[in-house]
């Protein structure tokens, strides 16, 4: 389906991020949402700024993607719960973007991730024009597609080819590679943010968990105190190494022989 461009319908400007709504109304779905998404983020920033050392880059979390114009606007957007969009600016003149409207960037977002609150059905619609499925595979044409049912503790990721979505099979690990990204996606169960669940998240390609900064200062914090109880150790030992050396000086001295001449 070939969509019509804005001449053809007689528009002659093209509204940019500042004019277009930064929301459709609607409530967050869970408690969940946001500190998935934050986590997503958190963790995986180390391996964005290696691979944009220019810090050309932008994350969305919860925020609208405009791809054909509408009336009302919010009808030609989607709202991914998570995106990623390389070689763009993270901010535009200076200001934080309301939306990312595609005929003002032109880069489409490299991958999305959907949490599901629902039964699955909006996350898989593929209904032209209107269905998530269908605006990400066929419309903006995102590679990577994500989606993630938190309560069946599973994620499927969908890798665009030749125009349509494929299923990435899981590796030996149970995780789905996103090789343009250098990491792979999956389900960890854990606590984080005080809140013990399955949550969504990186792993590198040799299958090391990316960290949150606040397990990173954890792990700091307990390599340190490791380190702390070694150099205690190691100077209990030095200290009782060097009392039974003076013992056995003193022990000499009373027989009658210099230790300092042994």
């Amino acid at each position: 389906m070939t969509l019509a461009k804005p001449s053809e319908l007689g528009i002659t400007h093209l509204p940019d991020h500042t004019e277009l709504p930064e929301s459709d109304g609607t409530f967050v779905k869970n408690f969940q949402e946001h500190p998935q998404s934050i986590l997503l983020t958190d963790s995986i920033t180390s391996v964005l700024q290696q691979l944009h050392p220019d810090r050309q880059y932008c994350i969305g979390q919860d925020c609208g993607i405009y791809w054909r114009l509408t009336e009302p606007p919010e009808r030609g957007a989607e709202a991914p719960d998570w995106f990623y969009v390389p070689n763009v600016p993270p901010a535009l003149k200076g200001k934080f973007r309301r939306s990312y409207v595609l005929w003002q960037e032109y880069i489409a977002p490299l991958i999305v991730l959907e949490f599901v609150s629902g039964d699955g059905s909006e996350e898989r619609d593929k209904t032209p024009l209107t269905g998530k499925f269908w605006v990400y595979e066929q419309a903006i044409r995102v590679p990577f597609y994500g989606i993630y049912e938190v309560n069946k503790a599973l994620v499927e990721v969908y890798h665009l080819i030749d125009g349509h979505y494929e299923l990435v099979p899981a590796n030996e690990r149970g995780h789905y590679s996103i090789h343009r990204m250098g990491v792979e996606l999956g389900i960890w169960q854990g606590q984080y943010n005080n809140i013990a669940a399955p949550w969504l998240r990186w792993w590198d390609l040799q299958g090391n968990l990316l960290l949150s900064s606040e397990e990173r200062s954890q792990l700091l914090a307990i390599q340190l105190e490791s380190s702390e109880e070694r150099s205690q150790l190691l100077a209990l030992q030095l200290e009782q190494e060097q009392q039974r050396a003076e013992r056995l000086a003193e022990r000499l001295r009373q027989m009658g022989i210099d230790p300092n001449q042994l």
